[in-house]
């Protein structure tokens, strides 16, 4: 009797602990690794997926604003009310490049007042030394040119440049350059009020003529800016064309000339 009873006791025994398994989630008898029920997992991640950029209205793009130079130098000019503000104004100008390749500003020289005013082209490796317009052999031929019909730079001649900073080795000045620096020659010009411009070389002849081509101007009276201009040959052009002075000093009489008539 009480191996039956222990019988029936250990299968209601058994029975019960299996439910109680299952009810916890026991789905297999026997695994490989032990299992803990009662382990809290985790919850999964959740894969947001990724979201579409927003459209971009496509159009033209944008324009960069021009920089106007010359309505930049105009404007710095015109606020000058002697040359000296205008030596200033320009020396502190710094909208023009060739100013980064250049050791001075070659502004002046001369008398200012004078009656005759004398525009040169750019400045020469003596000129960017010196700070000066016409000096060395170019200068001393000028002074001599001069004193053939009885003027001086020391007395009676006012000098400058168009460009006043010196031009990289071989360079040429370009049409912006030009353009950019011309309202200080204007400026410069009102300023000296002189009663004759003298334009020596190409470049003094574009930017106060608006053309080139000197040895068929020169010797040719103009009106520019106005005054009475004489477009002649560049005393550096003369150094290296000897034979050019007979014409330089047909230019030389009449510009005598017309200061008499103009006294």
């Amino acid at each position: 009797m009480e191996s039956a009873h222990m019988t029936s006791l250990e299968y209601h025994t058994a029975k019960a602990l299996l439910e109680w398994q299952v009810e916890f989630g026991v789905d297999e008898a026997i695994a490989e690794e032990p299992i803990n029920r009662f382990e809290v997992k985790p919850e999964p991640k959740k894969v947001v997926p990724p979201t579409a950029a927003p459209a971009i209205e496509t159009g033209p793009a944008p324009v960069a604003a021009t920089f106007d130079g010359a309505a930049l130098a105009r404007d710095v000019a015109m606020s000058a009310q002697d040359v000296t503000a205008l030596k200033a104004a320009l020396a502190g100008f710094e909208a023009c490049e060739l100013k980064r390749g250049a050791r001075n500003l070659v502004f002046a020289d001369g008398v200012l007042g004078s009656r005759v005013m004398v525009i040169g082209e750019a400045p020469s490796r003596d000129e960017d030394r010196d700070g000066m317009p016409f000096v060395g052999d170019t200068g001393l031929l000028l002074e001599n040119m001069l004193k053939a019909i009885g003027l001086s730079r020391s007395e009676s001649v006012y000098l400058t440049s168009v460009i006043p900073w010196r031009l990289p080795r071989g360079g040429d000045v370009s049409a912006d350059d030009l353009a950019m620096m011309l309202p200080f020659l204007e400026r410069h010009v009102a300023l000296a009020k002189p009663d004759v411009l003298v334009l020596m070389g190409n470049i003094a002849c574009q930017a106060v003529l608006g053309k080139r081509g000197i040895t068929r101007m020169r010797g040719q009276w103009a009106q520019a800016m106005g005054l009475p201009v004489l477009p002649m040959f560049h005393p550096e052009y003369l150094l290296s064309n000897p034979l050019k002075k007979r014409e330089a000093w047909a230019d030389l009489l009449a510009l005598k000339a017309k200061l008499g008539e103009m006294a």
